[in-house]
């Protein structure tokens, strides 16, 4: 468990935006976006353990970070977890948890009305 807490932190802000999002977006297409970039993040991780393992071709990181700018970090992390699977290559750890940062920057940001965003613009 210790190993997922970061992990469920990080989901609270963006459940809650989500959650919020609900108000002008169907539940319905919510969560099947969010399955769907779930499972893609799950099976490329997958599939690039598993060529890794037999000295194949592997996914690109490059692709492995757009699954998870796409909303699919927090499966990509499980992935992570369970196949043991990028978990100590640093300067992918560092863009994976800039990714989540990100993440948790747009929801506080959804949340708030934009407040952070609008008085950047209003500087300018």
């Amino acid at each position: 468990m210790k190993g997922y807490l970061p992990i469920l932190v990080a989901l609270i802000l963006p459940l809650v935006a989500l959650y919020e999002l609900t108000n002008t977006v169907d539940w319905q297409l919510i969560l099947s976006y969010s399955i769907v970039v779930s499972a893609v993040s799950i099976g490329l991780n997958w599939l690039d353990k598993r060529r890794a393992q037999n000295a194949a071709w592997r996914i690109s990181e490059k692709g492995l970070h757009t699954c998870e700018l796409l909303g699919g970090w927090p499966a990509s992390y499980l992935a992570q977890q369970l196949l043991r699977h990028k978990t100590s290559k640093n300067s992918y750890r560092i863009i994976f948890w800039c990714i989540v940062g990100l993440h948790q920057f747009l929801a506080f940001e959804w949340i708030t009305g934009w407040r952070i965003s609008r008085s950047m613009i209003s500087l300018f």
